[in-house]
């Protein structure tokens, strides 16, 4: 398998347009600096349903435009990390290598309504059909640039405790 990381976004604050950079930093436990999520400041940060890092696959937005006619390539996906040569959905309980940030599969993140609200209506139905992404957290950081190769280390060892943890919060 060969995957690259094509392209990166970030955005400094909720509502506010994607951003393309070349390279950004990820740090465990907040995610990419420069970003709405990381500074605290994305939308749903006040419900808690944070994604540190998002990834969508290239080949997913390449299907999406082709229906809808509309561009995606520019960040309209509100997406982080777009890679290419894998299907971040098939990353479920794995960890995954780019350079030496290594990143651990959270959950899927389907586009939501607030992105039909920021683009196009017909957008977030696209997504939805073709590959909407998902939440990834930074378990050991650093610098991510457009070009790097995308590896799959293997499963998350901390998987049953990670979740476990998720569970307990959601009682308390």
């Amino acid at each position: 398998m060969s995957a690259t990381l094509e392209r990166i976004f970030v955005t400094g604050a909720a509502g506010r347009a994607m951003q393309a950079v070349d390279r950004v930093q990820a740090v465990p436990g907040r995610g990419l600096v420069g970003d709405r999520y990381a500074a605290g400041l994305g939308h749903w940060t006040p419900s808690g349903d944070v994604c540190q890092v998002t990834m969508i696959g290239a080949e997913a937005l390449e299907a999406a435009e082709a229906r809808i006619g509309l561009p995606l390539a520019n960040g309209e996906h509100r997406r982080n990390l777009v890679v290419r040569g894998l299907d971040p959905h098939e990353l479920g309980g794995m960890v995954i290598r780019i350079g030496a940030t290594r990143l651990v599969y959270d959950r899927p993140r389907p586009p939501c309504g607030y992105i039909a609200k920021l683009t196009d209506k017909r957008i977030y139905k696209a997504l939805m059909k073709h590959g909407f992404g998902i939440c990834l957290t930074v378990q050991d950081g650093g610098e991510l640039a457009a070009g790097m190769d995308v590896e799959i280390e293997g499963p998350n060892k901390d998987l049953f405790s990670t979740s476990f943890e998720r569970f307990l919060k959601v009682f308390r």
